[in-house]
C-alpha cells in the first residue's frame, strides 16, 4: 500500500509524541532567555539550586506553558511536521539526513 505525501490523516504516536517533541524543541528556542536565566542560577547555586532558582524555573515554566497550551503554535507545529513527512514519503530521505552537509572532497 503506497502512503500519499500529501494525506493530512496523523496517527496517535503522531498527535501524542512526535507533534509535541517539536513544540517542545521550538518552545524552548522561543524562550531561550528564561532557560540560560535558569541554566546560569543552577550553575551559580550548586546544591541549593531547588530553592535559588525557583523565580527563574518559574519563569522558564510559565514561558513554555504558554507556548504548550497555545492553539495556534500547536497547528504551527503540526503544519511543520506534516511538511516534514510529507517530504520524506516523496523522498524517503529524513530531514535530519537532507540538512546534513555533504562532504567535501580534497
Amino acid at each position: 500500500m503506497a502512503l500519499d505525501p500529501a494525506e493530512q490523516h496523523l496517527r496517535h504516536v503522531e498527535k501524542d509524541v512526535l507533534i509535541p517533541k517539536i513544540m517542545r524543541e521550538k518552545a524552548r528556542e522561543r524562550c531561550s532567555e528564561q532557560v540560560q536565566d535558569f541554566t546560569k542560577c543552577c550553575k551559580d547555586s550548586g546544591v541549593l539550586m531547588v530553592v535559588k532558582c525557583r523565580k527563574e524555573n518559574s519563569a522558564l515554566k510559565d514561558c513554555l506553558t504558554s507556548y504548550y497550551k497555545d492553539p495556534a503554535f500547536y497547528e504551527e507545529c503540526k503544519m511543520e511536521y506534516l511538511k516534514e513527512r510529507e517530504e520524506f514519503r516523496r523522498t524517503g530521505i529524513p530531514t535530519k539526513k537532507r540538512l546534513q552537509k555533504l562532504p567535501t572532497s580534497m
